[in-house]
């Protein structure tokens, strides 16, 4: 049995719904929408030029984004952001969005295949298994060239020349890297893509 509420009270709410009892969205909605569209706004603000003149967007709204990018003041980019949010409204903005993540992802990449070709390089010179290990994972690699970089890099890794600073490596732990790097972007080339 539910408790009535207090005299003068309202009864607690359920959780608001996305449509009211209508079918309408509910006013939440609407205002997470909006928030969403604004957030897109200042994506697309914070994109380099070049970059946002080559999407595809009406010119109204392209011409509203460079007018926000150049608005100084507080108030005045907080109503410029309210007026592209309210521009994009009017049209499909997934495609939008679809770019400015498929630009923000870029930089993301680049950094994981980075991290990716420095752990194998540290494993490579850990120990003889890393080789057998990169082989196994990349069998188009020219094993010996692999081979021969890896004990150059071994044996050239010098100690440290002063304390406080870090360990100096020679070339071949550079071109190990690049080596790394390549195999790394062959196989990436060759794999099928994700759709």
């Amino acid at each position: 049995m539910s408790q009535r509420p207090a005299p003068g009270r309202t009864p607690a709410r359920e959780a608001d719904t996305a449509f009211d009892d209508v079918g309408r969205p509910s006013k939440t909605q609407l205002k997470r929408e909006a928030h969403d569209l604004q957030q897109l706004g200042q994506d697309l603000a914070e994109l380099p030029e070049a970059r946002l003149m080559a999407l595809d967007m009406p010119d109204s709204l392209r011409d509203s984004v460079l007018e926000l990018r150049r608005t100084r003041s507080h108030e005045g980019r907080r109503r410029q952001l309210q007026y592209v949010g309210k521009m994009m409204r009017r049209f499909d903005a997934e495609p939008l969005r679809e770019a400015v993540a498929q630009l923000k992802l870029g930089p993301a990449r680049d950094s994981l295949k980075l991290h990716e070709a420095e752990r194998w390089r540290e494993e490579l010179m850990a120990d003889d298994d890393g080789l057998t290990r990169w082989v196994q994972a990349f069998p188009e690699t020219d094993v010996q060239q692999l081979r021969s970089l890896v004990r150059q890099a071994r044996l050239q890794r010098l100690p440290e020349a002063h304390s406080g600073q870090g360990q100096r490596q020679g070339r071949a732990y550079r071109d190990l890297f690049r080596v790394v790097t390549a195999g790394l972007d062959a196989s990436a080339a060759e794999a099928p893509e994700e759709g």
